[in-house]
């Protein structure tokens, strides 16, 4: 007697887990206004009355989407630097969401424990750096804020998948008449965006750069001016 080859169209039960990944996939492809408990049933292959055997509702599924997006984010690697660290975060979290570009606004608009997990180990590392309360909120402010905006702008402009922007610049600069009126936002291009190894990316790295050197002066000035009793922040 041989056995029974298994069913193909067997699916694997439905989770809570399985349905915040699907979710997390139909907003990659399709985006978030799109989304709905309808939607989502169907690609599970169930009712959508059954997702909710599953799921609190909707609520539940946009918490776990924010939860899934957030742990693929670094935190601050044990021994290292305060400036590493930051850095670090900041370039996996503008990875992340360039993968997930509808999360940028999902994320500031949810709490979630992933989420006060991600802020508390970034406070952790700057305490123990030397920061201040307020310090270290000013530097988490100003970086998230800086992260979040250059994430939405990437994920506007059109580049192509290497982060290029060369063809839509070249498209530009192809209506001379209209260039002629702009001579220095065509020698920019001529001389800066259009030259072998250009990417927007760049600009994100620079970005970071200045933020951190700016976060370390702060630093170093309200620990001076702590040790005369008037600390800065």
């Amino acid at each position: 007697m041989t056995a029974e080859a298994p069913n193909e169209t067997t699916r694997a039960p439905v989770t809570r887990q399985s349905a915040v990944r699907a979710a997390v996939a139909f907003a990659d492809s399709e985006g978030l206004d799109s989304l709905s408990m309808r939607k989502l049933a169907r690609d599970l292959g169930i009712e959508a009355m059954s997702l909710y055997y599953h799921v609190a509702g909707k609520d539940d599924i946009l918490d776990g989407m924010v939860e899934a997006v957030v742990a693929e984010m670094a935190l601050p690697a044990d021994g290292a630097t305060w400036k590493t660290a930051l850095r670090e975060g900041a370039e996996s979290a503008r990875a992340v969401l360039g993968r997930h570009p509808w999360a940028i606004s999902l994320m500031d608009s949810r709490t979630t424990r992933a989420t006060l997990n991600h802020h508390n180990a970034v406070i952790a590392c700057l305490r123990n750096a030397g920061f201040s309360f307020g310090l270290a909120a000013h530097a988490m402010s100003l970086l998230d804020s800086y992260v979040h905006g250059f994430a939405l702008q990437e994920a506007s402009l059109p580049l192509d998948e290497s982060g290029d922007i060369g063809a839509a610049t070249e498209e530009i600069m192809g209506r001379q008449s209209l260039m002629e009126q702009f001579p220095y936002l065509a020698e920019m291009a001529v001389a800066h965006i259009l030259q072998p190894g250009y990417a927007y990316a760049n600009e994100f790295r620079f970005g970071v750069g200045v933020i951190l050197d700016g976060i370390e002066a702060a630093l170093a000035k309200d620990a001076a001016a702590a040790s005369t009793g008037q600390r800065l922040s």
